[in-house]
């Protein structure tokens, strides 16, 4: 009779679950009561917003999962001490993104300035660049703040700047800053202070834990996912694409190329060092499984598809410190699907999480009798 009885209640569970296993709905961190917090320059005290943190819905249909989020993280924001006076202010997005991302066979599409991808806190990642580029009809950088325009919009520059190395004074302790309120990553989303070495010191005073913390012992967790709907991982994964052979550091196969002169752009100095634009490196095809493809990824086994997928990874170097391409790019592996919509569609699911999500209950170890 009990065997009875735990049958039938293994059959309602699943069935209440409806059997759904896609990590683009079951991964995100959702929230519906905290509130953010951020520091103002010269304040160690964190102080309290009115706005909430992470994602605040998750939605979805046959083909899409849409998810709702202000853009706020829930560790502490700010302060961005190059002057920057943005502050991480609400977003109130919707993301479509695909259950089922598909591969672009045809001309790769290259990241752009802005939104390229979104964290499972709902926080945006931008790629490599951060607007500013050098203009060789006046010598001089050009775009951003403070800083001339480039020219008429869809102007194409030799010469893009890398925020990750430019811009390193200005991001808070979780790596992170806002344009115009929409706070963001271009690299990893790991505090400062976590790295084995430490590039910044404003975790000292303005502390914070960002998304993850690196755990070079177990696969890194899934972190976001891309604009064409690809998930995005931390560092370190299987060796093998099957998912066999331990856990390695996934590596950046992209590499500089070392010259002090750059035609049309500024000789490689103090200031505008090796590294200070992205046209400062090139690209090398693997020689082995644990480095990246050209996009920054490849096709693996992971822990949330057992069957394998395409991953990006969020590259660091030995001492996890960030590494170009940072996580997606140039160019994307898959077409890109993802997108911010006004609305949501009639006829969606609402995705619940609980504590019975974790349960993982195998019935093939499961003696039951029908009578």
């Amino acid at each position: 009779m009990k065997k009875c009885i735990l049958f039938a209640s293994v059959l309602i569970f699943q069935l209440g679950l409806q059997a759904q296993t896609n990590p683009a709905i079951l991964n995100w961190l959702q929230n519906t009561t905290t509130t953010g917090r951020y520091y103002n320059q010269g304040n160690s005290t964190p102080q309290n917003d009115v706005e909430l943190v992470n994602v605040q819905s998750v939605q979805y249909d046959a083909n899409y999962s849409y998810v709702s989020a202000t853009g706020i993280p829930a560790y502490i924001t700010g302060p961005f001490l190059d002057g920057n006076p943005s502050v991480a202010s609400a977003q109130n997005s919707i993301f479509k993104v695909p259950l089922d991302p598909v591969q672009n066979t045809g001309t790769p599409t290259s990241t752009t300035p802005g939104n390229i991808g979104v964290f499972i806190n709902g926080v945006a990642l931008f790629d490599y660049r951060d607007g500013v580029a050098w203009n060789p009809s006046s010598g001089a950088l050009c775009g951003g703040p403070g800083n001339p325009p480039c020219g008429p919009p869809g102007t194409v520059m030799d010469w893009n700047r890398d925020a990750v190395p430019a811009e390193m004074d200005g991001f808070d302790c979780s790596k992170g800053h806002p344009a115009m309120g929409n706070y963001h990553h271009h690299q990893n989303p790991s505090a400062f202070k976590l790295d084995l070495n430490v590039l910044s010191t404003i975790c000292n005073t303005y502390d914070a834990d960002g998304l993850y913390a690196i755990d070079s012992t177990i696969h890194s967790p899934l972190i976001g996912f891309a604009y064409d709907g690809y998930p995005i991982y931390g560092a370190y994964s299987y060796a093998n694409t099957n998912g066999t052979g331990g856990i390695v550091r996934m590596k950046s196969s992209y590499s500089l190329t070392g010259a002090t002169t750059r035609t049309n752009g500024p000789n490689v100095n103090a200031t505008y060092f090796d590294g200070y634009f992205r046209e400062d490196y090139q690209y090398t095809s693997p020689a082995s499984s644990d480095y990246l493809d050209d996009h920054n990824g490849r096709f693996c086994v992971t822990p949330e598809y057992p069957n394998g997928i395409y991953c990006y990874f969020a590259t660091v170097d030995a001492n996890w410190n960030s590494t170009y391409p940072y996580a997606v790019g140039p160019t994307f592996y898959g077409v890109t699907d993802v997108t911010t919509v006004g609305s949501i569609p009639g006829g969606v699911t609402t995705y619940t999480p609980s504590t019975v999500d974790a349960i993982d209950i195998n019935l093939n170890n499961i003696e039951i009798n029908v009578y």
